[in-house]
């Protein structure tokens, strides 16, 4: 982070809370400093690649170190900037903490590197069989978008950078600007982590700014080689449509928007309705609704017991938002309200339910709305992410139509379906049909809450990403950031050692087909 007294260039974070101005001006970075910064990251690059484990893991445990011993001061910024609760953020920059040392832990245990060896068989016939070795490599310098709702756990020190940095990969960080000063500490606790641990110092570095030129800029500098992205999706198509442009086109990791749509079977409202009802609206109001997870369509069939769910819906969700939260940003607050006004311009949808508005900045009404699956087959819209604190309750006329709306469903993160054993029985197409739609489908629960853990799966078909075969949530997430290689034939000292016949890392390795921590020996 870069401040100046001059007020060419600033930009000033906004107090949600209270739609003012906080002091401290911050500087967008000019081109020739993003420049620098990416020159220097990729002078980084040939060192930090060749590190042993054991010096990343040290790097990503001390950068957890230095965001705990910051703690206070993090959360105390962090919640001037965004009026996210004290408690929110607390459990935030845990585990954004618990992430870096989930991945020291992988790169620590080594077997992710993937390695394979298939031994040579020089007697073969017809054609002798060569020697051939794989494994995982880094790609290079990675650029990352903070994102605006995790100012932590999608940030500066957050999944994308600690998945890079775990991978070999140096991260230049583009800081979101709703959050600057918290971006700018989070920057300083990383600088120092790779001061304490001696990384070079291009390893890390913070670009602030503004407008979109800054990033822009970053995603076409012909030394990055991937992107990291969280937000919108018309900022996400569009950096992936300028990746795609260079003259070498890079991969763009970018996690856009996404409904989240939640199926309720019969029998699960017969056993279960209060329950789910109760569920789904804390679901919905959770974080006044920014969550990239947020369950904005629930669909049901038809009938009277669905007519006294959804007054069930409508009932709690007017008792539990007579206080609007606080949105992010004021351009997150008038998207959000646009959103909602064009559904509701729809002919054929209804509101069923809202909060009362209290005039207060930035405030996120939440609302219910109601239409009929014909209605959103003629109009696909309906399905698009409103982000905010709002949802869509579609009824279907029977299990066809249900099959038809889930059929013409695009990507997104995830999928929820709610039933009885006898339910799963009778829509078992269902399930197969949503398999092919999300990244993570879940039972008897709610998407919003989002485990950091290997089985994890944070993405999906697009629009919800840009590449649904990756996660950005869990261990699997490094792999964005490499890319395999092969050796054939090479003697045994010109190998890593993830390869060699010893097995000196002691890795789980596949030797001819069969996992083991063997060494190689001779067929």
């Amino acid at each position: 982070m870069k401040t100046t007294n001059d007020t060419e260039n600033l930009f000033y974070a906004i107090n949600p809370a209270t739609g003012e101005a906080l002091p401290g001006g911050f500087r967008e970075h000019t081109a020739a400093e993003i420049d620098a910064a990416v020159q220097e990251a990729e002078q980084a690059f040939e060192i930090f690649r060749r590190e042993p484990p054991q010096r990343k893991v040290a790097l990503l445990r001390r950068i957890g170190e230095e965001l705990e011993a910051n703690r206070a001061a993090l959360v105390a910024v962090c919640t001037t900037e965004t009026a996210l609760p004290l408690p929110r953020l607390h459990g935030e920059l845990t585990r954004t903490i618990n992430q870096l040392n989930l991945f020291a832990g992988l790169v620590e245990e080594g077997s992710w590197v993937g390695a394979r060896i298939d031994r040579a068989q020089p007697q073969r016939q017809p054609a002798p069989k060569p020697d051939l070795r794989q494994w995982q490599i880094p790609l290079g310098v990675v650029c990352v978008f903070g994102a605006s709702n995790f100012p932590f756990a999608f940030s500066v020190a957050g999944g994308d950078t600690a998945s890079a940095l775990a991978a070999g990969c140096p991260v230049v960080v583009k800081g979101h600007p709703a959050h600057p000063g918290t971006s700018a500490l989070v920057g300083q606790a990383i600088d120092r982590a790779v001061q304490a641990v001696e990384m070079p110092k291009g390893v890390f570095s913070l670009i602030q700014g503004h407008s979109t030129d800054v990033g822009m800029a970053m995603v076409m500098h012909p030394l990055v080689k991937a992107v990291g992205f969280t937000g919108s999706t018309g900022g996400g198509k569009a950096i992936f449509a300028a990746a795609s442009s260079r003259p070498e086109p890079i991969p763009v990791y970018a996690e856009m928007g996404s409904t989240n749509p939640v199926f309720i079977l019969p029998g699960a409202i017969k056993e279960k309705s209060e329950q789910i009802a109760q569920g789904l609206v804390s679901s919905i109001t959770l974080g006044t609704g920014q969550f990239c997870t947020n369950p904005g369509m629930v669909l049901a069939l038809d009938s009277p017991e669905t007519a006294r769910f959804i007054g069930e819906i409508a009932g709690t969700l007017e008792k539990n938002a007579t206080t609007p939260g606080i949105m992010l940003t004021p351009a997150i607050q008038q998207a959000y309200n646009d959103g909602v006004l064009r559904m509701q311009q729809v002919k054929g949808v209804s509101k069923i339910a809202g909060g009362v508005s209290r005039n207060a900045p930035c405030e996120g009404i939440a609302y219910l709305m109601q239409a009929s699956a014909a209605t959103l087959l003629r109009h696909p819209a309906l399905a698009e992410e409103v982000f905010g604190p709002s949802s869509l309750l579609v009824t279907a006329e029977d299990k066809a139509q249900l099959y038809q709306v889930a059929e013409r469903l695009e990507g997104h993160l995830t999928a929820t379906v709610h039933a009885t054993p006898a339910d799963l029985e009778e829509y078992g197409e269902l399930v197969k049909i949503l398999e092919r739609k999300v990244g993570r489908l879940l039972f008897n629960g709610f998407p919003t809450g989002v485990e950091v853990s290997p089985a994890m799966v944070h993405g999906g078909p697009f629009p919800a990403t840009t590449d649904s075969r990756s996660t950005s949530v869990g261990t699997g997430a490094i792999y964005r950031f490499t890319r395999p290689v092969c050796y054939q034939d090479f003697p045994e000292n010109a190998l890593p050692d993830a390869l060699k016949d010893e097995n000196p890392l002691g890795i789980w390795r596949l030797i001819d087909g069969a996992f083991t921590k063997d060494r190689v020996s001779a067929v």
